[in-house]
């Protein structure tokens, strides 16, 4: 029978002949590969949500459509920072999930999911790397949003020759932020669970709509939007007023649009056949 196995090596020390099994790690193995730095991962998926098409364009509309807004709404209502900052929301509450939603569903509609577990088989730690951009983007737009907000207040207050409004509770832009961060949140745990991008963003966008129905079908409807339905239930935290029981609310519909389909999408990624 012919050995097919690796030949060991020959050496000489000190004028003694002995012969060298290859050591794992050479080159013939890498199993002794240091695995990947989380801070690298961190690096290259904050630099797949901005570099590629679909994540420059959304950055770009994202952008417009807040700056836009403010202007249009400070020349229409006049400069009042509280009512400009929550302008902002109007994109962002449409904009920033899908953002969330295409950054983790990128790999399986591009077909990369192979090469990047392959790279790193943790998983888990891929799909942490994936959403952390997504989340400091949110808090980053909204600290760029508020300081837009700012400036047109400031403009406006100037051409139209009027006093600006500048009362705004820090709670209240703590608790807009925050919010923010829960609709990018969502969109993520959406787009993990279904790994199909559009199906996921005709549920995180038309969710609105139907707790909307839902809130009208009488005192049972209204229940269970004031429960389940996270825009009603981070009101409170966005006008910086939240009660106990707000905060039980609050807890609940996160826990049912965020904590749930996150969890489920994490088992599904980890145990999904890539080819």
């Amino acid at each position: 029978m012919t050995d097919t196995g690796i030949p060991p090596t020959t050496s000489t020390v000190n004028g003694t002949t002995t012969d060298d099994v290859p050591a794992i790690g050479s080159q013939y193995t890498d199993i002794h590969r240091p695995p990947i730095p989380f801070h690298r991962l961190l690096t290259v998926e904050a630099r797949k949500l901005f570099d590629t098409r679909t994540g420059t364009i959304m950055t770009v509309i994202l952008g417009m459509v807040t700056v836009v807004a403010i202007i249009g709404r400070g020349v229409a209502v006049g400069p009042e920072l509280h009512t400009l900052v929550g302008t902002a929301g109007i994109g962002f509450g449409t904009l920033l999930p899908v953002l969330g939603i295409l950054t983790v569903t990128g790999e399986w509609s591009h077909r990369t999911a192979l090469t990047t577990f392959t790279l790193e088989p943790r998983r888990s730690r891929v799909m942490a790397a994936k959403c952390l951009p997504p989340l400091i983007t949110a808090v980053a737009a909204s600290l760029l949003a508020i300081l837009i907000a700012v400036a047109v207040t400031a403009v406006v207050a100037g051409v139209q020759d009027v006093p600006a409004t500048w009362e705004i509770a820090p709670l209240a832009l703590l608790g807009w932020t925050g919010t923010n961060v829960l609709v990018v949140a969502t969109g993520l745990a959406l787009g993990m669970l279904f790994m199909n991008a559009p199906a996921a963003i005709v549920v995180c966008l038309s969710a609105p709509v139907l707790w909307a129905v839902v809130s009208r079908l009488g005192a049972a409807g209204e229940i269970l939007a004031e429960w389940f339905d996270l825009n009603t239930t981070a009101t409170p935290l966005m006008d910086g007023g939240m009660t106990g029981g707000d905060a039980a609310r609050l807890a609940t519909s996160t826990i049912l649009w965020i904590v749930i389909p996150m969890t489920a999408g994490m088992v599904r990624v980890i145990r999904k056949e890539v080819s």
